[in-house]
């Protein structure tokens, strides 16, 4: 990668950290391209020079932030599956990659956690798209663990993945707001004990 690349990824990086924590503190409609440039130490230009617009910028945020985590999901179960571990097991490390992720990232997660729910933005396809990607990569390891006899095949395994990912983002963000004493062991603790169904108290 030359110099110029480079430039550019470490600047769109610091517009995209910029916006993410100027979105989460005040609304996307609230924040001003001016803003996110003087938050970033960047000219108002150099915004428009990477991105076309203000919402172009957000949509862009989305995809480099759910891909961060997704990459982060995606090299849980791979290294699980490199050193021999189970699918349930894979699930677990996810958990963990999902906590870290979040404990790094808490303003872009209360953001996408609030965009969710959102109906009538311009970046919802967008949002839909990203949304998927993550949620996919628990869904194949659900269904690998279905096919492998590790798990049960009564299990939707849409909804399973999207349970887990759901679980994993709630439970950090109440974390993160209310729980901070709470060490990223404890958070993790609690829901591998809810994964590998140990909550009843029962060990059958």
């Amino acid at each position: 990668m030359d110099s110029t690349s480079t430039r550019r990824r470490a600047t769109r990086a610091k517009l995209y950290e910029a916006a993410v924590t100027l979105i989460a503190e005040q609304g996307f409609s609230a924040t001003t391209v001016d803003e996110i440039a003087e938050r970033a130490g960047v000219a108002k230009g150099t915004v428009y020079y990477n991105f076309k617009s203000k919402t172009e910028l957000f949509e862009e945020l989305l995809r480099f932030g759910v891909g961060l985590l997704t990459s982060s999901l995606q090299r849980a179960a791979d290294e699980t599956a490199e050193r021999g571990g189970s699918k349930v097991e894979a699930l677990d490390a996810m958990i963990r990659a999902g906590l870290v992720f979040i404990d790094r990232y808490p303003a872009f997660t209360q953001l996408y956690v609030a965009e969710l729910w959102r109906t009538n933005r311009a970046w919802q396809s967008t949002l839909l798209v990203v949304r998927q990607e993550a949620v996919a990569v628990v869904e194949r390891v659900l269904r690998e663990g279905v096919e492998a006899g590790e798990l049960s095949d009564e299990i939707d395994v849409p909804l399973t993945a999207a349970a887990l990912v759901g679980m994993v983002l709630v439970a950090a963000l109440d974390w993160q707001a209310f729980q901070r004493e709470r060490s990223l062991d404890d958070v993790h603790g609690a829901l591998s004990l809810l994964l590998h169904g140990r909550v009843s108290g029962r060990r059958d």
